[in-house]
């Protein structure tokens, strides 16, 4: 019989989905490459809210809103795992 794991702490959630969308980003974009970028997370009531701001070079390949659409998703899929590791 396997032991319940407790809930992710909120601490926890933030730092996974802001590892997962910053990794995202870092691989889609070289970082010296990028203007700036942030990533935001808060993890409120429940409720988690993941902002992703990038300016990339003006010559980049990939669509700057596409990637940062990209890394809000994989962050929420991280925090999904996360939670059902649990």
């Amino acid at each position: 019989m396997s032991e319940e794991r407790p809930d992710p702490t909120d601490e926890e959630v933030v730092q996974t989905a802001s590892e997962a969308a910053e990794g995202l980003v870092l691989d889609r974009y070289k970082q010296s490459e990028l203007r700036d970028f942030d990533v935001t997370v808060t993890f409120v009531d429940g409720v988690l809210d993941v902002d992703v701001y990038i300016n990339p070079p003006e010559d980049a390949a990939a669509d700057a809103q596409q990637v940062a659409d990209e890394a809000a998703r994989a962050a929420r899929d991280a925090v999904d795992d996360l939670f059902d590791d649990a």
